[in-house]
């Protein structure tokens, strides 16, 4: 598994990439003040990096509680990572975009949906990056669950 510090630097880095790409996008497709999607990105940024570290950690326990190893992660794998996370994190933030943005649920939803679908691609290809980047250590034989 990955160390805290690398899972530290991939969190960082794939929100900081991320915002510097959606943000400005964002703002011209909803036709809101960069700032104010600027900020409600920044928020969901930082909830998405809390979510983003915790589900790492649990997705890579229960790839080895089903006894894969953790840096062995065929396409097929890395779109059930992508869209499991991003389906997560929809449930958190669909009501405070609401709230932001003064919009109905079901607009937020589809305003938030884009931002998934974004980042899905995202997170699928950045992923694949950083672990060519930064490849993850050699599995031991017996993997140990901290």
């Amino acid at each position: 598994m990955r160390t805290q510090a690398d899972r530290l630097r991939h969190t960082i880095m794939f929100e900081v990439i991320g915002l510097l790409t959606c943000t400005p996008l964002a703002s011209w497709i909803l036709q809101r003040d960069l700032i104010k999607v600027g900020t409600m990105s920044m928020i969901i940024s930082l909830t998405a990096m809390g979510c983003n570290y915790l589900f790492n950690i649990a997705f890579d326990h229960l790839l080895i509680k089903l006894g894969r190893r953790v840096n062995d992660r065929p396409p097929w794998l890395r779109a059930v990572h992508a869209v499991s996370f991003e389906a997560s994190l929809l449930t958190i933030t669909v009501p405070f975009v609401a709230w932001w943005l003064n919009l109905s649920l079901w607009a937020a939803f589809v305003t938030d949906i884009g931002f998934a679908l974004f980042f899905l691609v995202y997170a699928y290809l950045y992923n694949w990056a950083y672990d060519v980047i930064f490849p993850m250590p050699a599995d031991d034989p017996q993997p140990v669950i901290r």
